[in-house]
C-alpha cells in the first residue's frame, strides 16, 4: 500500500518537473535577460577597470580596520 503511494507521488513529481520547463516563453525571456545583464556587467567591469582598481585599493584600508576591530571583539570574549 505504501509502495503504491510512493510510486504515485514519484510519478506526480516527475510530471510537475516536466511542466516547469525553462523553454516556456517566460522562462526563455528570463534567461535572455540574465545573459544580457551578465554581458552588460562584464562590459562595465572591463570599461571602468582603472576606476574599479582604484576603488579596491582604497577599500583595503577600511577592510583591514574592520578585520582588526572584529579580531579585538572576538579576543575580548
Amino acid at each position: 500500500m505504501e509502495e503504491q503511494a510512493k510510486a504515485q507521488e514519484t510519478q506526480s513529481t516527475e510530471k510537475a518537473e516536466e511542466t516547469k520547463c525553462a523553454c516556456s516563453p517566460k522562462g526563455l525571456m528570463k534567461i535572455i535577460l540574465g545573459v544580457v545583464l551578465i554581458l552588460l556587467g562584464l562590459a562595465a567591469v572591463i570599461g571602468w577597470w582603472s576606476d574599479l582598481w582604484t576603488l579596491i585599493k582604497g577599500a583595503i584600508g577600511l577592510f583591514l580596520i574592520m578585520a582588526g576591530a572584529i579580531t579585538i571583539a572576538i579576543a575580548k570574549e
